[in-house]
């Protein structure tokens, strides 16, 4: 009953100010010219327009554009049904079955073409009957919705109102349903609607805004931040496998410093990645973690890749060390102890986390490889120089040293080695330490004496 209440009332302010219609702004108001769009997407926005249908690029492209960034993808909206999109284009696929879209392919490019959505809650509200395509819990949050509608609808529909910008590369317009441009412009993130509604919809908004907030270098709006802390709880009803695909987002984003302040300062921390709640409440740990990000964040902007199975390896690296130590406390040979933690280690968190064990041998790799650091004598540093993984295994060394938890003297040594002429390289060696193993020579097999007849035996 206070739900519906509460859509009819923020619902209708909404489709009011929606009637009114977008406002249409010209190039000379925005900037963003066609030349600036990828030409797959305006390949496939020219093709829907031939066969009679309305396309525009829509959301993070035309907002970054607006911005002055380049887009990591540009995607395209249309009042073609999804059906329709595959009948236009041969190479094409029909995704997902919580919100259904096409992917169109251009070669090695692929655009993502979504159909506009409609507020269908407005059927509840008014009395009508409700569409089985649109199914929520009893408090509000989506499970399915596949309703389509237009384009003021499907701006209604979004999450923040600089996502809900369109833009027309045959006429040059940007259309805005909901102040979006103006609120690029003084760098603002305001969520559409009611914002305790939308949060309770889909609860993973709450992460998207402290996401975005980092991302674009923005502040999150009073009135959107205010239930953030009274809705956080709902984050623990999400699957984990969308969650962790939420937190690998803002953690590869280039911007994770920044987004894990931004996390802290909405109350979002804990129990959204569990690995996250012990780090960021120990100083020590946090030291490490805010090593790690900021050099994920350095490589990203520099335009190299940025590897989730890295990251997992520094959330997890102090709990799978603690986990370590307590196997050999219980009296296994240091290897046995090594393998076995990594193990129970990813074990235990993927049942939290559900992230794909694909990860799992990059992730051992860089573990066991940090051991091997430490032993500077004979020919081991040789043999660890033509490791496969030596490279991942040397950059988590030098974040562990950044971090306090290897001396800085090891990582520097490790960083002269592979540059060094041998002469230099068999100065830098360092005798076996106390308690390091030596090497097991290989007794030579006895070979019998020249003069040693051969015993025949002969049957019968």
């Amino acid at each position: 009953m206070i739900r519906r209440f509460i859509n009819k009332v923020f619902g209708n302010a909404a489709r009011t100010k929606a009637a009114a219609g977008p406002r249409i702004l010209p190039l000379a108001e925005h900037g963003i010219r066609r030349e600036q769009i990828h030409p797959c997407a305006l390949k496939t926005t020219r093709a829907l327009k031939d066969a009679g249908y309305s396309a525009f690029v829509v959301g993070g492209a035309v907002r970054d554009l607006l911005l002055g960034r380049d887009p990591k993808d540009f995607d395209v909206a249309t009042n073609a049904l999804p059906e329709q999109v595959r009948q236009v284009f041969r190479r094409s696929r029909l995704i997902g079955r919580r919100f259904q879209i096409v992917h169109v392919y251009c070669g090695a490019d692929t655009i993502e073409v979504t159909t506009f959505r409609a507020a269908s809650i407005e059927k509840e509200v008014e009395g009508e009957e409700a569409d089985d395509s649109r199914v929520t819990t009893a408090d509000g949050m989506l499970l399915r919705d596949n309703v389509f509608g237009n384009q003021a609808e499907d701006a209604e529909r979004r999450d923040f109102t600089v996502n809900a910008l369109y833009y027309d590369p045959e006429t040059e317009e940007v259309w805005e349903w909901h102040g979006g441009v103006e609120d690029a412009r003084k760098k603002v993130l305001r969520i559409i609607g009611d914002p305790g509604q939308r949060f309770r919809e889909d609860p993973v908004r709450m992460l998207r805004a402290a996401r975005f907030a980092a991302k674009l270098d923005f502040h999150i709006d009073a009135a959107t931040r205010a239930p953030i802390a009274e809705l956080a709880g709902m984050l623990e009803r999400i699957p984990s496998a969308r969650l962790f695909d939420e937190m690998m987002k803002l953690l590869l984003s280039g911007h994770a410093e920044r987004g894990v302040r931004q996390l802290r300062a909405e109350g979002l921390h804990h129990g959204i990645l569990p690995m996250l709640d012990a780090i960021l409440d120990d100083a020590d740990r946090q030291r490490f973690l805010h090593a790690a990000l900021h050099d994920t964040d350095e490589r990203v902007r520099e335009g190299h890749s940025a590897s989730p199975a890295f990251m997992l390896a520094s959330l997890l690296w102090f709990d799978m060390q603690a986990e370590w130590r307590s196997n050999q406390a219980k009296g296994q040979r240091d290897q046995t102890a090594l393998y076995d933690a990594m193990d129970a280690v990813l074990e235990r968190q993927r049942d939290l986390l559900a992230f794909p064990r694909r990860f799992d041998g990059t992730i051992k790799e860089i573990w066991s490889l940090q051991p091997r650091f430490e032993q500077r004598s004979g020919a081991r540093p040789y043999r660890l120089l033509s490791h496969p993984r030596f490279r991942a295994g040397y950059d988590f060394l030098l974040i562990r040293a950044k971090g306090g938890d290897a001396p800085q003297e090891l990582a520097d040594w490790w960083t002269q080695f592979p540059e060094a002429s041998d002469a230099e390289r068999e100065a830098m060696l360092i005798k076996p330490q106390p308690g390091e193993a030596k090497p097991k020579r290989r007794r030579s097999r006895r070979k019998p004496p020249a003069n040693e007849a051969a015993v025949e035996v002969k049957l019968g």
